[in-house]
């Protein structure tokens, strides 16, 4: 069941980082093009104007869940180092207890405004402001969810020592993995080597 939902959520990952591609492909082509038609044409696309800030909007959004799913985020860790284990696990529960509660206001402040912001629409493309700003509605269910598996997992008991810091330096993460690949190539050599005679 959880590699179910862990297959799950990596699909998911995915197709959001495909649609921030996308997002910053409408950008680059609508702002490149816009230049391009008011240099050389004397003309130029009004959409240009509203579209690509709509797409920077969603790709940053998007970007959020993505960032917290990967465990990208920047943070502080001084404090964190210093603690026993049960200490980290204290403040990462606390973390991810705050955000979560972050997140439930996220929602819940966008369901107040939904009206206002349906029905303002944008002035050139006539779109009504939910299709931009809506976004956060999925922002904060989102990073919510993936905050209330994370405090499940750690009330299971299934949580890492390494993912109680979610602070690496750049190159960190490939680092920790490339060692955990050598402590377990290291342990299959050492008991392979001692069953033989």
């Amino acid at each position: 069941m959880g590699k179910t939902f862990k297959a799950l959520a990596d699909h998911l990952t995915r197709a959001l980082e495909v649609v921030m591609v996308l997002c910053l492909v409408v950008m680059l082509v609508m702002v490149f093009g816009n230049v391009i038609l008011r240099l050389f044409f004397n003309t130029g696309i009004d959409l240009s104007e509203e579209i690509p800030r709509f797409a920077f909007v969603w790709m940053t959004f998007l970007g959020a869940i993505v960032g917290m799913r990967r465990r990208a985020h920047l943070g502080v860790d001084i404090l964190v180092q210093a603690l026993p284990v049960l200490g980290r696990r204290i403040c990462w529960g606390l973390s991810q207890a705050v955000m979560l509660v972050c997140c439930v206001y996220i929602v819940y402040g966008t369901w107040l405004q939904h009206e206002i912001i349906e029905g303002n629409a944008s002035p050139v493309a006539q779109l009504s402001m939910l299709w931009v700003f809506g976004v956060s509605y999925l922002t904060g269910s989102a990073i919510g969810l993936i905050c209330l598996s994370n405090l499940v997992r750690l009330i299971a008991g299934k949580v890492s020592d390494d993912e109680l810091i979610d602070v690496h330096e750049e190159g960190m993460v490939d680092a920790l993995e490339a060692e955990r690949e050598m402590n377990a190539q290291t342990a299959q050599h050492a008991s392979g080597s001692g069953a033989k005679p």
